[in-house]
């Protein structure tokens, strides 16, 4: 009779024993299959790998080095969270993680974040497609000057909504700066005062040709 009575406690402790371990385990499992829910959900907008971005390229190794291909996410104009790339110099990649998160928390849509490899290297068609980028191997107009996109020093946030304004000419051709129209940037956007704080300049504020689309950190 002792015996039953003990063997049925010891039945019970292993079962309370067991219980919160199957709790935990099932509890994770149902997070594990959220987070597959939610990867099933990001809209994938670019894939590529460092390599295949400078497969047959010439542009010199001594640029190549200081670069680092990375992956931020963000809503988009349809309202759902995409995942794009962004190629910048290393020395910036941090904050460029960090901006895109806030970008992402308050929702701010941002068209696509694609290497300019997608447009061959084209700056005009890429802000064209309203494209966020960052390094392109080019100089500036007119100049044999280096631009500071070809360091990777440099990115350009949804350039078809807020243009480069020289005069009475936009670049890209066709476009217009509305500050009414959701997606673009003012001197009052919380983005402008997330580069601000971690050194970067906007060309918004430069006083001859504004460049809205424009965020650069030289040193």
């Amino acid at each position: 009779m002792y015996w039953k009575i003990f063997s049925h406690f010891r039945v019970i402790g292993r079962l309370a024993f067991l219980l919160p371990l199957l709790f935990i385990l099932r509890l994770s499992t149902s997070q594990g299959n959220q987070n597959l829910f939610l990867e099933d959900k990001i809209i994938i907008d670019s894939h590529y790998t460092f390599n295949e971005i400078f497969s047959g390229s010439k542009i010199p190794e001594e640029i190549k080095k200081d670069l680092k291909l990375i992956s931020v996410e963000y809503f988009s104009f349809d309202d759902k969270i995409h995942r794009g790339q962004i190629l910048i110099h290393k020395d910036l990649a941090n904050d460029v993680i960090e901006i895109f998160k806030v970008i992402k928390e308050k929702k701010f849509p941002i068209g696509k974040v694609i290497p300019i490899i997608k447009y061959n290297w084209s700056d005009e068609n890429s802000m064209t497609d309203n494209n966020t980028s960052a390094f392109n191997y080019r100089y500036v107009k007119g100049t044999s000057q280096l631009s500071s996109h070809a360091l990777g020093r440099a990115i350009d946030i949804n350039p078809k909504l807020n243009p480069q304004i020289k005069g009475e000419n936009t670049i890209p051709a066709n476009s217009k700066y509305d500050v009414t129209i959701t997606g673009t940037i003012t001197a009052n956007s919380f983005i402008v005062k997330e580069f601000n704080k971690r050194g970067w300049q906007w060309g918004g504020f430069w006083k001859r040709n504004k460049d809205y689309q424009h965020f650069e950190k030289l040193d």
